[in-house]
């Protein structure tokens, strides 16, 4: 199985998914274990940067799919970009060519909650590039300007994708991640 857990920055997508692999048999890979490799060598956004993070990411979920590895994979998703919607299908085909369950659980957590998060000392130990903690409540306020969760009110090109796997909307602003996990898991179970 591939679980994918995405929404806006500092919702605790890296936190919740550690917490989902402690409490089970799923192993965790964050999207910083390849962006921050990445970005001592080509700056975040080049050319380089970009073909080598998707290159990274869709190997190792291949892999991952090969060897039967249930994965917990968390990143950060323009729901309203085509060329995102393209790149999250190249890494769920592994699985879904295997014939592998692929669910989604999107976090969703309000701008006050996730500012408080983006400073905790966890995050920062996992993603050195956060650690300048003035430029990463920058652009966790300038993200507020793209489409990281669904919403009634309007339909993202994303959520076509969506409607074809399992799909999990959990607002986290008042769980812990092992809440969180919790509820995922139970809710993985019932399906």
């Amino acid at each position: 199985m591939l679980l994918l857990i995405f929404g806006p920055p500092a919702v605790g997508k890296m936190t919740v998914g550690r917490a989902v692999a402690d409490a089970s048999d799923f192993r965790l890979f964050h999207n910083h274990m390849t962006i921050e490799p990445l970005l001592e060598l080509f700056g975040y956004g080049t050319r380089p940067f970009n073909i080598l993070r998707d290159e990274f990411r869709i190997r190792i979920v291949e892999e991952a799919a090969a060897s039967d590895v249930r994965l917990v994979f968390t990143f950060l998703w323009p729901l309203d970009d085509v060329d995102d919607l393209a790149v999250v299908e190249s890494y769920i085909a592994p699985y879904v060519d295997a014939g592998k369950q692929v669910a989604f659980v999107e976090l969703a957590a309000p701008l006050d909650t996730r500012l408080e998060r983006n400073r905790t000392e966890h995050r920062l130990a996992h993603k050195a590039s956060k650690r300048d903690v003035e430029w990463s409540d920058g652009n966790v306020r300038e993200a507020e300007g793209l489409v990281m969760n669904t919403s009634p009110e309007r339909r993202t090109v994303a959520e076509d994708l969506l409607d074809r796997h399992r799909f999990l909307r959990l607002d986290n602003s008042a769980l812990s991640p092992a809440e969180s996990a919790a509820e995922i898991l139970t809710w993985l179970s019932a399906g």
